[in-house]
């Protein structure tokens, strides 16, 4: 499946979507690598579905850049242990839960490399929420408490290549040297992105993005 989106493929998944809304309000996960297109995808169910979908990233509660230094952990950023984790899951809760009120979700600014609280409102009208991170099915260190609350979650994956090219250019459009960039997405992203292919077999349906 390009980015473009085969339609049929594109359909088939929608179909899926659509499916989990029977259910009251329900929420998906679309889990992946770094840079393997797990963003676009949620965009594009959401957008499939209209206004009863919001997107809710995972990426809103990565640690400020201070605490990760505090924590010798500057250099990892983006790995598990630099994510609120428990926070994450307590928002999902929420969501599954306080469906008559109006909850608050917050958004990673890719630009200031901070997380934004309260960017996101999730409506009572929003039946489907779609949450996309790189570690919705990881299971150790508080991991474990997300999958629990997902009710289904989907895979994407697609041509190493096309996915680190993908990577190096986010990088530099948001500040990095190239060189940086490129040694930031073989090195860092990468030893997340080995992490995250371990999870793969936990999801209910793979998504194959070229």
């Amino acid at each position: 499946m390009s980015m473009a989106v085969i339609e049929r493929e594109e359909e088939r998944l929608l179909h899926r979507a659509r499916g989990l809304l029977a259910r009251g309000r329900a929420v998906l996960g679309i889990c992946g690598a770094p840079g393997s297109g797990k963003s676009t995808l949620a965009a594009r169910v959401a957008a499939g579905i209209g206004e009863d979908a919001v997107v809710v990233p995972m990426d809103g509660f990565h640690l400020h850049d201070d605490e990760l230094e505090r924590l010798g952990l500057s250099d990892r950023k983006g790995a598990p242990e630099t994510f609120d984790v428990r926070g994450y899951a307590a928002l999902l809760r929420r969501l599954r839960t306080e469906t008559d009120s109006t909850v608050y979700a917050p958004q990673f600014d890719r630009t200031r490399e901070l997380s934004v609280a309260g960017a996101i409102a999730v409506r009572p009208e929003h039946r489907l929420v779609v949450t996309e991170g790189n570690y919705l099915l990881y299971d150790a260190g508080g991991w474990a408490d997300v999958l629990p609350l997902l009710d289904e979650t989907w895979f994407v994956e697609g041509d190493e290549e096309v996915r680190l090219d993908r990577l190096v250019r986010r990088h530099v459009r948001h500040g990095k040297p190239p060189d940086l960039a490129y040694r930031w997405a073989t090195v860092s992203d990468q030893a997340n992105a080995d992490l995250v292919a371990r999870t793969r077999p936990a999801a209910d349906v793979l998504v194959e993005i070229d």
